[in-house]
């Protein structure tokens, strides 16, 4: 009589035991999730400086210089791009991930070649608001690396948990799955060559 008590309080123990480790992982991990995509709203947020930043630079050359068009008409497509492409927090797939990445891409990439243009005029160069806006741009490009390297560690902390055993069990049961980070571009790891 008293093993069958005693094994009921085992029992119960056990049961009671796992409902905590379930609850404490399942909270553990709808944590770690929400601070994916508040870093994602960082990378967000960051695009949106950049979007935003934009068209002073160009009114600013505009004002200051008559050169090729093609660089702002390029940077003003780019930037058009870089706006239609917007992914929440919720949306956050591999594929639309990969969209806005190429859209911000080619929006830095303009902007980069308005920037080498820029060195073939002097006078723009050397114009104070150009250097202060150029100095924006550089700050805003740096929060955008800064915004993604934070991005990537709450991914890599969020898939350690999710592909880590026990806590692997529960990302399972309630269908918490592995994401993808930021990664380096194809050939990102040669040297880009500037030509006038």
């Amino acid at each position: 009589m008293n093993n069958k008590r005693y094994s009921g309080y085992i029992i119960g123990a056990i049961i009671i035991f796992i409902g905590i480790f379930l609850m404490v992982t399942y909270n553990a991990l709808v944590k770690k999730e929400e601070q994916v995509k508040l870093q994602w709203n960082e990378v967000q947020n960051a695009y949106q400086r950049r979007i935003d930043f934009i068209p002073n630079v160009v009114n600013v050359v505009k004002g200051q210089a008559d050169f090729e068009q093609t660089t702002l008409q390029q940077l003003t497509e780019a930037r058009a791009k870089a706006t239609a492409v917007n992914i929440t927090g919720n949306e956050i797939t591999a594929d639309r991930f990969k969209q806005q990445t190429t859209a911000q891409d080619g929006l830095a990439a303009a902007t980069n070649r308005l920037l080498i243009t820029v060195e073939k005029y002097p006078e723009l160069k050397g114009a104070a608001a150009f250097k202060g806006l150029q100095t924006q741009l550089e700050g805003t490009e740096r929060r955008i690396k800064v915004a993604r390297k934070d991005f990537n560690i709450a991914i890599a902390d969020y898939n350690s948990s999710v592909r880590s055993f026990p806590t692997k069990i529960v990302a399972g049961v309630f269908g918490f799955k592995a994401r993808e980070g930021f990664q380096a571009d194809a050939g990102a790891d040669k040297s880009v060559e500037i030509k006038f």
